[in-house]
C-alpha cells in the first residue's frame, strides 16, 4: 500500500453512517440497460469532511497537534512514520521536484499537495488548506 493509500484510508472514512437513499428503479428498467449502454460511474452520495475527521483524531489523541499546517502532525496522527526519511518517501511519490534537503519546503508542498489529493479523492478540504 501507499503512502497516500494509507492517508486515504484513514481519512477518509465517514465520521457517521449515510442518510437512506430513497428507492429508485431497478437497473433493468432504465432505458441504458435495454440498450446495452454502460451503467454510469457510482458517485458518493456525500463528500467525507476531512477536518471534521483530523479534528476527530487529534481531540481522541490527546495530544496538541497542528495537522492543519504540519504534515509532520498530519502524519502524526494518523499512526504514520513522519520522519523525514517517510516524508521525502511521500515526497517521491506524489511527483515532488524540488529539493529533498529544504525540509521546509518540501513539507509546506506535501502539505498542500495531500489536502488537494484528498479533495480529488472525495475529501471536503477547506481551500485554506489547499493553497
Amino acid at each position: 500500500m501507499s503512502m497516500l493509500d494509507d492517508i486515504f484510508s484513514k481519512v477518509l472514512k465517514p465520521t457517521s453512517e449515510p442518510a437512506a437513499q430513497p428507492d429508485t428503479p431497478a437497473a433493468s428498467s432504465t432505458p441504458a440497460a435495454s440498450t446495452g449502454a454502460p451503467a454510469p460511474a457510482v458517485v458518493p452520495a456525500q463528500s467525507v469532511d476531512v477536518a471534521a475527521n483530523l479534528d476527530a483524531l487529534a481531540a481522541k489523541s490527546g495530544q496538541k497537534l497542528n495537522w492543519k499546517q504540519s504534515i509532520v502532525d498530519m502524519m502524526g496522527l494518523l499512526g504514520m512514520d513522519n520522519s523525514l526519511t517517510a516524508r521525502k518517501h511521500l515526497a517521491t511519490e506524489l511527483g515532488y521536484t524540488g529539493d529533498q534537503s529544504d525540509s521546509a519546503t518540501m513539507n509546506v508542498w506535501l502539505h498542500k499537495e495531500v489536502m488537494k489529493k484528498l479533495a480529488d479523492n472525495g475529501g471536503k478540504v477547506p481551500a485554506n488548506l489547499m493553497s
